[in-house]
């Protein structure tokens, strides 16, 4: 993990200035459908306007350059899987992914388009956040081109009150999310870098319920998170305490 630093923290405040002020030009390949995250995380990772959206193949690269293609996803990364299996053989792909370590939420009204109060979460994003995404494309993040990218962030969230609870917040629709101040980066270029995620305090032998515990996660998380890190050759299977499988870390 790298804290931002001033530079970055300059960078990133230049990316959101340039999409408010500039706005979007809506003649450019995949801006129609881009949101606000997605936009301004691009613009941060690559100001040059010249490097971004570019045809390779049949496909548009949020970025490409020298050294490499970047693809940023804040949902879905199934919606992935045709770009990794077209670029990967032949470019480092760099797939990053926001996360709202600290989010605020405020309600839009769909008829008068009144925001309310924004209001604190009391969830905080942690980079274990994104196995739930990598599971949609398993089979790529062990490629020796694949790299992936977390950028921790604030976000505001805007959702319509439109669900189908009585005060209409249950089943709302993610309008968009607006990003705050950058707070860390991760980055994972070798299966190695994935280490970083095992906790200090993981006694081993463990089970998935106790590396859940250590890494203060739900059980239903570190149940996607050893499997990938055992692709990834973090970890290994030791054998069965009852029904429960146990693990190690291996020697790397």
């Amino acid at each position: 993990m790298i804290l931002a630093t001033d530079e970055m923290q300059a960078r990133f405040s230049a990316a959101k200035h340039e999409f408010y002020t500039e706005g979007r030009e809506r003649d450019s390949i995949g801006v129609l459908s881009e949101k606000t995250v997605h936009a301004v995380v691009k613009r941060y990772l690559e100001p040059d306007g010249d490097l971004q959206e570019v045809k390779v193949g049949k496909f548009y690269a949020d970025i490409f350059r020298a050294d490499g293609i970047v693809e940023i996803q804040t949902r879905n990364f199934g919606k992935l899987r045709e770009k990794l299996a077209a670029f990967l053989p032949e470019y480092p792909v760099t797939v990053v992914y926001p996360i709202a370590e600290r989010k605020w939420v405020r309600w839009v009204d769909k008829e008068s388009g009144a925001l309310s109060e924004r209001h604190k979460s009391p969830r905080r994003g942690t980079p274990y956040d994104v196995f739930y995404e990598l599971y949609k494309i398993r089979p790529w993040i062990t490629h020796g081109h694949f790299r992936l990218k977390l950028l921790m962030m604030e976000m505001e969230e805007l959702r319509y009150l439109d669900g189908w609870s009585k005060n209409k917040k249950r089943g709302s629709t993610r309008m968009d999310r607006i990003p705050g101040e950058l707070i860390a980066e991760y980055d994972f270029t070798r299966p190695e870098d994935y280490m970083e995620l095992v906790p200090l305090e993981l006694t081993e032998p463990f089970s998935v319920k106790e590396f859940s515990q250590a890494a203060r996660v739900d059980a239903s998380v570190g149940g996607q998170v050893i499997p990938l890190l055992k692709d990834l050759g973090i970890v290994e299977r030791v054998g069965k305490d009852g029904k429960k499988y146990i693990y190690r870390v291996k020697e790397l």
